[in-house]
Order: structure tokens, then sequence, then C-alpha cells
């Protein structure tokens, strides 16, 4: 791995801090070579006692960085595309953390060629004991998912596969935490319920599929709950963001 590579995460939430946190436990990336931006400092303070700096524009953090974490929710990922497209360039690296927008849409709100990952990580990172599924855009090589595997690997598990099971990931390894994830409460010290909300998204997958367990009796409503989640992951990329097409109009 390059030890200069420069690594950026746009949004200081969970995803981010944990992803943050597996990719400087190697060693092999520095706190020196990670920034983060987000617009408000509420989260920055964890991230500062990692040694990570911080910044609130996304522009500036693009233009030194080469690797580019998308941690947002999908409702924002229009806007924030749209603000760092004119610093994108092709040594660069976007991965894209947000559920259900396809890597189609992202490249489509991109330069082109753009090399676009699609990555699905859960709150166990935050103990690096995630389970991560990343799929490849058009133009992103092999290498650079080897790239990316590398970096996560103190994350968790990591896995390469179809851009059709990320939905599914999502449904199940995602929201699929707040239904029950025993080492990530222990090691937290964190109330059962405080950790479900912190994957709790209103209107997001994870509360579908805790909506479907609280109707029906365990067994079948954690499948169902799975199926929900799943369901709303891809309801989320439908809703959320405008396909290339409309955003080029």
């Amino acid at each position: 791995m390059d030890s200069n590579l420069r690594i950026g995460f746009i949004g200081a939430g969970n995803m981010a801090y944990g992803i943050a946190k597996g990719v400087m436990q190697s060693g092999d990336v520095p706190p020196s070579n990670v920034k983060v931006s987000a617009p408000s400092a509420r989260n920055f303070g964890r991230f500062q006692e990692l040694g990570v700096a911080v910044t609130h524009s996304n522009a500036e953090l693009v233009s030194s960085c080469d690797l580019v974490f998308v941690a947002v929710k999908p409702h924002l990922i229009t806007t924030i595309l749209s603000e760092i497209t004119d610093h994108v360039t092709r040594k660069h690296i976007i991965v894209s953390v947000a559920a259900g927008v396809t890597l189609a849409t992202l490249q489509g709100l991109l330069p082109f060629d753009t090399v676009v990952l699609r990555l699905m990580p859960n709150l166990p990172c935050l103990v690096q004991q995630g389970a991560l599924l990343f799929s490849r855009g058009t133009w992103a090589r092999q290498e650079d998912g080897d790239l990316l595997r590398s970096l996560l690997q103190h994350c968790g598990l990591v896995e390469e596969g179809p851009e059709a099971w990320i939905d599914i990931h999502t449904g199940l390894s995602g929201s699929g935490v707040a239904f029950g994830a025993g080492q990530l409460l222990r090691d937290s010290g964190k109330h059962p319920a405080q950790l479900r909300s912190e994957v709790c998204t209103p209107g997001g997958t994870t509360i579908f599929g805790l909506h479907a367990m609280e109707q029906g009796g365990v067994r079948a409503a954690t499948m169902t709950a799975v199926e929900t989640a799943t369901e709303r992951a891809r309801e989320l990329g439908r809703k959320s963001v405008p396909t290339a097409t409309e955003n080029r109009k």
C-alpha cells in the first residue's frame, strides 16, 4: 500500500468513525493522512482524538485526498456529489456508503470514468467485527478493489460481490445489527435501546425492519424484517436520488 495514500471521509457519523478506526489500526495509514469533513463540528471530537484532521469543506477534502469515502445518508448524495464533482479527477477513488444508491446513479453524478465503488458496512465496524460487502463500478479495476479490501481488513470480514447483493446485505447485516449484536453490545457498554437507535435512521431500512418484527413472532418476524429492510434499501435508491438522465437535464 502506498504510504502516501491520503484518505478522506465526507460525513462524520458512526460508519465513518468505525471505518476510520479500522483503516488506521494497521499503522499503514497514519492519522496525518486522514481527513474528515462535515457541516457540523458535533462529531469532530472523537476523530480529533485519533489525530485526524477535520474540515467543514467537502471540496477542500476531495482536493487533498486520493480515496474518499462518501458516508452520508442517501437523500444527501445528489447535493454532496454535485458539490465535489468539479474537484474529482482521474486519480480519485470514490467509495459510497449510502444505502440504496446504485453505482449507475453515483457514476451519473460524477465525471465520466470516475473510479467508483459501492460499500455497505455495518455498525460492528466500531469494534472491528463488521461485515462489509463492496462492488466495483464500471471504471474500477481489480487493483482498486484490492486496495479497498486491504484498507478495510481490520474493520471485519470484507468481501466483494455483485451489486445485486448489496441491498440484501443492507437488510441482513447493515440493519440486522439492531436485530441483535452481542459483541458490539458487550464491548460498547451501551444500553440495547441506544445501540438500536444508532442504526435507526427515521424512514430508513432498519426502522422498517424493526416495525415488521414488532408485528409478528420472533422467527417469522426476523425473516420478514430482513426482507422489509432489503426492500426499503431498494426504495431509498429509487426515491432519494434522481437518475443520471434526470440529473443531466
